[in-house]
């Protein structure tokens, strides 16, 4: 083993997946992405032309992705769980089993099986940095949005309960809650572009402007570099002074 640095993130194609992957790989971090928007090969040609030198996994079970990577560096450092699903709106009332089942699917139970399968490793060497870009949401409350917010939710309290149990271990686990954040899963462009859209949501905002994804990413690069070795069971909101922690 080197002292290089090796990380996986999840849904590296969305929300702050390639943002990160740039803030990680100027600080000479090897990426590896996973992402099941890759099955074809359009898609592929897409990710070497934006995150050149980066490695897209193909999708598999998380003991087969962390093998993977393992066979191929010896190690796995850092582990970016930067699941995006889309945020459905509703009173509850009207909430489906279905979206019920799929939001958990894709912001609770893959995070959760894919650290699962990294913890291990990083016990075995005693050392690593397991994030989860995770969202502000529960900690504000967004009226008709309690299966997003109960799923996050779940994440944020996952990421503070792992925290304390692999403490003793020399892994940090933290979750950095996003809300405006500009991003095409969440807040696009397109989005901004009618006054009356912008005013209402800039309106929420006390800092009165989204958050650019550089700034999230240097956050992100940060709580995964060694310089925060004694931060673990953070729940660190990043929302423009939309959101504190309580």
């Amino acid at each position: 083993m080197s002292d290089k640095r090796v990380a996986l993130i999840t849904d590296i194609t969305h929300f702050l997946g390639g943002p990160s992957a740039r803030a990680l790989m100027a600080e000479d971090v090897t990426i590896y992405g996973l992402d099941s928007a890759f099955a074809n090969e359009a898609t592929r040609t897409d990710f070497a032309k934006t995150l050149p030198g980066a490695t897209l996994l193909t999708p598999r079970s998380p003991a087969d992705v962390v093998a993977e990577i393992l066979a191929k560096e010896g190690q796995l450092d850092i582990l970016i769980n930067n699941d995006a699903w889309p945020a459905v709106r509703g009173p509850i009332a009207e909430a489906t089993d279905k979206d019920l089942h799929e939001s958990f699917e894709a912001l609770v139970f893959k995070s959760f099986a894919i650290t699962r399968a990294a913890a291990p490793h990083m016990k075995s060497r005693k050392q690593g940095k397991i994030l989860f870009l995770s969202s502000a949401a529960p900690l504000n409350g967004i009226p008709n949005y309690s299966i997003y917010a109960a799923a996050r939710g779940a994440t944020n309290s996952l990421a503070l309960t792992l925290a304390k149990e692999l403490a003793g271990d020399n892994i940090q686990v933290n979750a950095l809650a996003f809300n405006f954040i500009e991003s095409p899963d969440y807040f696009p462009a397109s989005l901004m572009e009618d006054p009356r859209t912008r005013d209402k949501i800039l309106g929420n905002i006390p800092m009165r402007r989204l958050g650019k994804p550089e700034e999230a990413a240097a956050l992100v690069a940060f709580i995964a570099s060694q310089k925060s070795d004694f931060i673990t069971g953070q729940l660190i909101p990043v929302a423009g002074g939309w959101a504190t922690s309580r």
